[in-house]
């Protein structure tokens, strides 16, 4: 039998598991300082993904006025494919409407062709390219952008479950 994966808000203890996944996931990651800071800040939204006390996943995104963007998202490479990303930044994308947000903007690296499927899967459309954004290697980022009604009319009980 599996073990239950659960998406709970990120507290600083569990900003300790995001940072090492971050740190295991990126070439240029963001410090274990940075994630417990971000798990205490008023305009930050982090979700975690845990499964047996091990955080597989995450996502976060800060709130500008009444601007999203998401700041990171990243699974473990043994529970990817399986859904687990989407259902994260469903939970982002619930808190925007939440917040009533006018829109949630990412940046995806051009070559991220399977995070780019499921961005576009969701709703989110290309709106601008920045170039050179990404270091080690260089590569440009897609600007990719979710406007309201944020799926309202697309998401299931079931999209929430995880």
């Amino acid at each position: 039998m599996e073990k239950k994966i659960e998406i709970v808000p990120m507290t600083p203890e569990l900003a300790l598991g995001a940072a090492a996944l971050e740190q295991a996931t990126f070439s240029e990651p963001w410090s274990t300082e940075a994630f417990v800071s971000e798990a205490r800040q008023k305009n930050a939204c982090y979700f975690v993904a845990v499964r047996d006390g091990q955080v597989v996943g995450f996502a976060g995104m800060r709130r500008v006025l009444d601007e999203c963007s998401v700041t990171n998202i990243a699974v473990a490479p043994a529970f990817r494919r399986r859904g687990l990303g989407q259902a994260l930044l469903l939970r982002l994308i619930t808190a925007c409407r939440e917040q009533q947000a006018a829109f949630l903007t990412l940046e995806v690296r051009a070559s991220n062709t399977p995070a780019i499927r499921l961005y576009e899967q969701l709703g989110f459309v290309q709106e601008g390219r920045r170039k050179n954004f990404y270091r080690l290697p260089t590569e440009d980022a897609l600007l990719m952008t979710l406007r309201p009604p944020f799926l309202e009319n697309r998401l299931t009980r079931e999209d929430f479950e995880s």
